[in-house]
């Protein structure tokens, strides 16, 4: 039977990391997801290494290391890239503008905290319920593991072609099918843990949890792209290349015809 406690544990351990959010609130978002989900991926499999749940087997710990990948990927290019990144510095300001509140910070702190816990307890509650690995969980691990590659390549081509053309937004490779694969490797990540966790579901509290979690994820990834396309109207929007890229490739979905997020004048 499930247990409330350890997603508790689990939910310390993401306030713990996400702290760097109080020193910039954007790093709640940013630097604080990417490592909690890593965090949580490694505190699952040390917990399972002390036989806690005795029933994790080779798919529970490539799920374990899929957090451990992604976490550290995401949280490790952000942050190089801050440092290295000049250009870049100064759009995150631009976008984020000014500092927020404490009290606007601590509600931020605990709820990204609440959903982080709440993305990967997919893959606690199949270990909460003791069920062995299914044919559901190793397809829910290949669309994960998809989707994390689809990130870091993408994210690789936009550097490329961004240090190429500082001066336009990345539209080669990846970029010819989708303006934002990264969003879209994101939504990838998180459908697999989704389906891997579809056939152990046990109560309304578990489905309640998961569903909503990915509904949030897609909701956050869908107005991420809105945002960022609203900056690159502001920046190119007089481009007549920009234009007729973005008035052709779909925004976010490969091949769903949803080219804009934004009123076009």
């Amino acid at each position: 039977m499930w247990n409330w406690t350890h997603l508790g544990i689990f939910f310390a351990l993401s306030l713990l990391v996400c702290l760097c959010g109080f020193k910039k609130y954007v790093y709640f978002m940013s630097i604080g997801y990417g490592f909690s989900v890593a965090v949580i991926g490694a505190a699952m499999a040390v917990m399972s290494l002390l036989g806690i749940y005795p029933n994790a087997g080779l798919a529970h710990y490539v799920q374990f290391a899929l957090f451990i990948i992604y976490g550290f990927r995401l949280s490790g290019f952000l942050l190089i890239r801050e440092i290295k990144n000049a250009a870049y510095r100064k759009t995150l300001a631009e976008a984020t503008g000014s500092e927020v509140p404490v009290f606007v910070k601590f509600f931020m702190w605990v709820f990204m905290g609440i959903l982080y816990v709440s993305q990967t307890s997919g893959v606690a509650f199949r270990l909460f319920n003791g069920e062995a690995a299914s044919l559901c969980q190793w397809i829910g691990i290949a669309i994960s593991a998809f989707g994390i590659g689809l990130e870091a390549v993408a994210d690789q081509q936009k550097s490329q072609q961004k240090a190429k053309r500082p001066d336009m937004v990345a539209t080669e490779q990846l970029y010819k099918i989708v303006r934002c694969p990264n969003y879209f490797g994101e939504i990838l990540f998180w459908t697999g843990v989704t389906v891997s966790a579809l056939d152990i579901l046990q109560g309304a509290g578990q489905w309640i949890t998961v569903i909503i979690a990915y509904i949030l994820i897609v909701f956050i990834m869908f107005n991420g792209a809105q945002r960022l396309e609203k900056r690159q109207m502001a920046r190119y929007g007089n481009n007549a290349e920009y234009k007729a890229y973005a008035d052709k490739t779909p925004i976010i979905i490969p091949f769903l015809p949803v080219y804009h997020l934004n009123k076009q004048n």
